[in-house]
């Protein structure tokens, strides 16, 4: 994740259990000062599943209302099935990706937003929608 220039990005779950890591809470930090994360119902929703309790609930969801929120469109669900019926054109079951993430993929591509993740089902699907996929920090380092 060295510097992310001036782009934008949608940060998956996987980019927000991990952004604590010393290896790239900097360049985590000034991302969100900057307003280059944004998110999306599908990963808040998943946020808000990992909370403990109802005040810690309460907390996550004022720490991410402060984000912008791409929302979830009819075009975007359209977008994340023809994506799983191209990937499983590729070989069997190679469309086998959470349907999440299919959603999240296809609403950066709708955004034209980037996907800051640390998980490999987003180079998958970048093989089929248009967003770059970024990760976190190298596959297997954290």
């Amino acid at each position: 994740m060295e510097g992310l220039g001036s782009r934008v990005f949608l940060a998956d779950t996987s980019a927000w259990a991990r952004a604590d890591d010393p290896a790239v809470s900097p360049t985590w930090a000034s991302a969100l000062r900057a307003d280059q994360i944004v998110t999306t119902p599908i990963v808040v929703l998943e946020l808000l599943y990992s909370t403990r309790d109802a005040a810690e609930l309460e907390e996550e969801e004022g720490r991410l209302a402060n984000l912008r929120s791409i929302p979830l469109t009819q075009s975007i669900a359209q977008a994340a099935s023809a994506g799983m019926r191209e990937l499983s054109d590729v070989q069997p079951r190679y469309h086998r990706v959470p349907p999440t993430d299919f959603l999240i993929a296809a609403a950066a591509q709708d955004a034209s937003v980037g996907v800051l993740h640390y998980d490999r089902h987003f180079d998958r699907l970048a093989e089929v929608l248009d967003f770059d996929s970024v990760w976190i920090a190298p596959a297997g380092s954290l």
